[in-house]
């Protein structure tokens, strides 16, 4: 039986500690309210997924929804760019 070794070093070896970029930093920040609005919408929905939606799930999830596209909309306005769904 023959052993198999890598020939090269891993791809994945180790990296220095890498710290993001001030500017990537500020990007995560401007992202923010953009990022917590999809995580309420997806709570929202994840509540109704073992039981039939009432009325309070409902306008809870109508809610979350108006949050993010009032979200994209300011993201999209204050940075200029149009902005990927």
């Amino acid at each position: 039986m023959k052993n198999i070794a890598a020939l090269q070093t891993a791809v994945t070896a180790v990296l220095p500690d890498i710290e993001p970029t001030s500017a990537e930093l500020d990007a995560i920040e401007a992202e923010m309210p953009l990022i917590l609005a999809e995580v309420e919408l997806l709570d929202a929905q994840i509540i109704t997924l073992d039981r039939t939606p009432n009325e309070l799930d409902a306008r809870r999830t109508r809610r979350a929804r108006r949050k993010v596209l009032a979200a994209r909309r300011a993201l999209a306005n204050h940075t200029g760019t149009p902005e990927v769904a």
